[in-house]
């Protein structure tokens, strides 16, 4: 599957309709975006049942403030309609792999509840350890 360039007119319907959605936040004239593209294409390649989407940081100055992107190439992982990983850097191969398996793997009941339980306590770890 090739990906898909989201907009901020799009980007709420991609990530409410798909229950699983990597976000390559990128642009032209970044050096390890344009690396880390053949890796993010492969991937989506292996992984026809996910959606591989990207934003163009300059095109959508907007969406990237909107999710504080300050550095790139970032990649988000969205697990029904929630961030469960992002991170700025070009990943390699292996790496992207297992990340795709390791959110592949979440309990999204116990990571709703985490956040949940997160709310209640103002954020702070058990115990009012921050």
């Amino acid at each position: 599957m090739s990906t898909i360039e989201l907009t901020k007119e799009n980007f709420d319907q991609v990530v409410s309709d798909n229950d699983f959605v990597l976000i390559d936040f990128w642009a032209s004239w970044c050096g390890p975006c344009l690396r880390f593209a053949p890796v993010y294409e492969k991937a989506s390649e292996r992984h026809p049942d996910l959606v591989f989407a990207k934003v163009d940081t300059e095109a959508e100055q907007e969406l990237a403030a909107a999710f504080e992107i300050q550095s790139i190439p970032t990649l988000m992982i969205v697990r029904q309609n929630v961030a469960v990983f992002a991170q700025p850097g070009a990943l390699p191969e292996p790496v992207l792999e297992d990340l795709i398996g390791q959110a592949r793997q979440l309990d999204m009941d116990a990571v709703r509840k985490s956040i949940e339980d997160q709310k209640q306590t103002g954020g702070q770890a058990p115990g009012g350890a921050a």
